[in-house]
């Protein structure tokens, strides 16, 4: 034990801190003067949030590599089952309602679980060449399945980050170029031909989607697609959200002092809009700073990648990573219009319990990678 402790990455663990700090101060600010959440019950998140970080780091990860198969189906049975009787949270269908008015997504649960189950398939071929039949399209069913159950929920995002684990895990395990390259213009072509039809057809579309309850997905896709012809109200967010950045300009307007979120002009700001009070009171220098602290989190688990000779390990760290970076990306991108609307968090960052507690056993698992290495890798020598 005392030996585990010893190769324990202690500068991820003060970086976890900071984001508690950060986390905090920006949850206290956007209720400030629209009580929603308390800042409190953030720092209990992270508290309980560090302790699975701890139990998780303590934990062989080859442990449950060796049980993806029975976690991968206990992730499904779950997202079938909240596809079912699930509760429905900001027009997804995707929650489970627990003790002491506690509430649970199985998506978030979900990503890790397809890391694990990808991890397990692939490390078997040992770094070799994935082969289309054998390799490829199993991993894909792998991937298809939860996408389907979530997108079935309205989880448009959590569906993406799926498909996003995916292409990074198929990366990392050494995909041919030429499926790399059919994949490429597959995806470009699906892409290509999705915004023509909807351009071409919006009318139809919009109207399909009313008689089957589903016309939230205008509202996201048409400031995206469409900004022009966007109605204001589907505009509204990141509009205001663009808006509040741009007045932060270099420095901020000072920490509390954030105007258009103070006022609520930004709905949800505590949550996936949470960048939007960084932008604002903290200007181009506190967002720079928190990317450069997102920058420090993601070279440290690299590292850990590098360092690691199983390659199972290596595989489990880098769909974390991809995992992390899309969160990153996406998040503040659908603020500033680079991404569509979705209700992505932002990782350590935004308030929500699930995700956060999700987050934490994710970096627990990059540890136990860290602290089971049986053997001294080159790098470390």
């Amino acid at each position: 034990m005392l030996e585990k402790i010893k190769r324990i990455d202690w500068s991820i663990i003060f970086i976890l801190l900071l984001f508690m700090v950060v986390s905090t101060m920006l949850v206290y600010s956007a209720n400030l003067d629209n009580f929603k959440v308390s800042y409190m019950k953030n720092i209990y998140n992270f508290i309980f949030g560090l302790f699975c970080f701890f139990v998780v780091t303590f934990i062989n990860f080859r442990i449950f590599v060796k049980l993806a198969l029975y976690i991968y189906g206990f992730g499904i049975l779950l997202l079938i089952y909240v596809l079912v009787k699930g509760v429905e949270r900001f027009g997804s269908k995707g929650w489970i309602e627990l003790a002491f008015g506690l509430d649970f997504q199985p998506a978030e649960l979900m990503k890790i679980i397809l890391i694990i189950a990808i991890t397990s398939f692939i490390a078997r071929r040992e770094g070799a060449k994935l082969e289309l039949v054998r390799d490829v399209i199993p991993v894909c069913i792998l991937g298809l399945v939860p996408f389907c159950l979530v997108f079935s929920q309205n989880d448009l995002g959590n569906a993406s980050i799926y498909l996003i684990i995916l292409l990074g895990m198929f990366w990392i395990g050494n995909i041919k170029f030429k499926y790399v390259l059919i994949g490429t213009i597959g995806i470009a072509i699906t892409m290509t031909s999705f915004y023509y039809y909807y351009m071409n057809n919006h009318d139809k579309i919009e109207t399909y989607l009313k008689a089957h309850d589903k016309e939230h997905w205008m509202s996201r896709i048409d400031p995206f697609l469409d900004p022009a012809n966007a109605s204001d109200k589907d505009k509204y967010q990141v509009d205001n959200s663009k808006r509040a950045i741009g007045s932060g300009s270099l420095t901020g307007d000072g920490y509390l002092k954030g105007d258009s979120i103070h006022k609520n002009f930004v709905p949800v700001a505590y949550t996936d809009a949470i960048f939007v009070v960084v932008g604002e009171e903290f200007g181009f220098v506190g967002a720079s700073a928190l990317l450069l602290l997102y920058f420090l989190l993601i070279y440290r688990m690299i590292l850990i990648s590098i360092q690691t000779l199983d390659l199972s390990g290596s595989y489990i760290i880098v769909g974390i990573v991809s995992m992390f970076v899309f969160q990153i990306f996406e998040n503040i991108g659908m603020l500033i219009s680079l991404m569509p609307v979705t209700g992505i968090t932002l990782p350590f960052v935004s308030y929500g319990g699930t995700s956060l507690m999700i987050n934490m056993i994710s970096m627990g698992i990059v540890m136990s990678v860290k602290v089971h290495q049986e053997k001294v890798s080159m790098f470390q020598e």
